[in-house]
């Protein structure tokens, strides 16, 4: 019908004879262009050499109609992803669409992606149903109890969206016991008569870090108690920085030599310095360059981020573990490991809470779970995990003053990170603490919870946790929060009731935690 329609256009139809043939939707320049000649024919205006000029302009503003395609998201898309596909920018995509917040598309939205000449990515491709035979990069596996789209994905060597894209499936976290999944990059048959294929191993992540034993270490400010971590069976220390853009890779340098020289290894734990930060205001560039900076100097591992579930620590409405994952987590790991594969990279443990409104916090159950559906095990060597806010023994799971949401309790924290991505990776606590106001005036308000635990309690309970941790074969690496910090703001933050080294010297959690390393 287009082509009937266009093979005898007048000049008032030629336009709307290109932009269908070329199926094209016109763009509002086109729309002026037309109107300007009706006026000009109306008028009496007949110079056929003034219409075809005309006419030349509007297929000139066509240009950008025709030069652009229409792009559909897809789950687990970002716009980062998208324009690394097309070969465009973000801030390109963000400007032809109007889009507010770049942090927030949605599937199916669809999104107008200008044209610079190259062809976007191919998208995986379903095998035909009830296939067989026939050479396909292709498999049919039948989901197991237990199983996950993360960890089906590491077994196959294939991403969570890969997996996704091929089945159609709405919502990653959501699969079921006998459902049938398309994996690209598997091969062998589609699975008849109930048989898998036989799954590769899983891919290692590229340069993976040691893993080695389980490990005990304390966050401290110095080594000033090096005799008080070493009693305890403490190996490795860290060290929290707080990165502003423009910072040199080299402020760490003497942190790492410091810790080095004095027999532990060293994790850094690097977050931004900006609390309650502004929408657009993360350097995902500049921070991951700074990373690579800091794994040349050779520390032993490298937390990204800190508790960016909450707006304290990240732009609120851009709270989102996909942005997360890509834009941060990703491309950080794989400048830490080109920079020193023997650094250990571990994902910022979130804040743990069960407050979700979606704009200014997350509930980190929700959050996790939406890390490892973007495929954070992938660029991960251990989950990162705060424990900062029992006031039970660590085996208990009821109790606690402040109520029963998991994360009061020790034992189903450490359970919730460690299944969010199937076991695929340990657990490394970068926090790990109990409060006690005992030696102290009193307790701020925010943490009246801690109000009954006495310091014999706090030691005798971080001696359980660590010896929980160490005989799950879940945890990789615990540490102390905190060693010897001496704040304590009875209307704020009361740092020092966490501290081992208590009021007057002593360390009654010493030898608790010795015994719980095996002495």
């Amino acid at each position: 019908m287009a082509v009937s329609y266009c093979q005898k256009p007048n000049f008032v139809t030629l336009l709307d004879c290109i932009t269908s043939c070329l199926s094209v939707k016109p763009t509002q320049e086109v729309v002026t262009v037309k109107a300007q000649i009706i006026q000009f024919l109306k008028k009496g205006k007949q110079s056929r050499y003034g219409v075809v000029l005309l006419v030349l302009v509007g297929m000139l503003a066509m240009a950008t109609a025709v030069s652009a395609a229409t792009y559909i998201v897809q789950p687990g898309d970002t716009l980062t992803r998208i324009a690394q596909r097309f070969g465009t920018t973000v801030n390109t995509l963000v400007q032809t669409n109007r889009i507010p917040n770049p942090n927030l598309i949605h599937v199916g939205q669809q999104l107008e992606v200008p044209d610079n000449g190259s062809s976007p990515a191919p998208t995986p491709t379903p095998p035909p149903s009830g296939g067989g035979g026939g050479s396909t990069s292709t498999g049919v596996y039948i989901v197991q109890s237990g199983d996950t789209l993360s960890r089906i994905a590491s077994r196959f060597g294939t991403t969570v969206y890969a997996i996704v894209q091929a089945n159609n499936i709405a919502n990653p976290n959501y699969i079921y016991v006998g459902q049938r999944l398309n994996v690209p990059g598997a091969s062998g048959g589609s699975g008849s008569g109930g048989s898998n294929p036989t799954p590769p191993p899983p891919a290692p992540n590229p340069n993976p870090a040691p893993t080695g034993g389980f490990a005990l270490g304390g966050q401290t400010q110095g080594f000033g108690n090096k005799a008080v971590m070493q009693d305890a069976r403490m190996t490795w220390v860290k060290f929290q920085h707080k990165w502003s853009p423009g910072d040199s890779p080299d402020v760490l340098l003497g942190r790492i030599q410091d810790a080095h020289n004095n027999g532990f290894k060293v994790l850094l734990s690097i977050t931004g310095a900006q609390t309650y930060p502004s929408a657009g205001s993360i350097d995902y560039a500049g921070y991951v360059n700074f990373l690579r900076g800091v794994a040349a100097h050779g520390p032993d591992a490298i937390e990204v981020w800190n508790e960016m579930n909450i707006d304290f620590e990240w732009p609120a409405g851009e709270i989102s573990p996909t942005s997360y994952v890509n834009n941060m987590l990703a491309p950080a790991y794989n400048a830490v490991k080109a920079a020193n594969g023997n650094v250990m990279v571990i994902s910022g443990a979130l804040a743990p809470t069960g407050f979700d409104n979606g704009t200014n916090a997350w509930a980190d159950d929700r959050y996790i779970r939406g890390m490892a559906a973007a495929g954070g095990a992938n660029y991960m060597d251990c989950v990162g995990v705060h424990h900062n806010a029992g006031a039970t023994s660590p085996n208990a799971t009821t109790g606690h003053p402040a109520g029963s949401h998991y994360s009061w309790y020790f034992r189903p924290t450490m359970d919730l990170y460690y299944n969010a991505f199937g076991g695929s990776r340990p657990v490394c606590f970068t926090e790990l603490g109990y409060l006690s106001g005992e030696g102290f005036n009193k307790l701020p308000a925010n943490f009246s919870w801690a109000g009954g635990t006495s310091v014999s309690e706090h030691a005798q309970w971080l001696g359980e946790a660590v010896q929980l941790a160490r005989s799950s074969g879940k945890a990789r690496l615990v540490i102390i929060y905190n060693v010897d910090f001496t704040q304590y703001d009875e209307n704020g933050d009361p740092q020092a009731g966490y501290a081992i080294v208590r009021p007057g010297g002593s360390c009654p959690a010493c030898s608790q935690l010795r015994a719980a390393m095996g002495g």
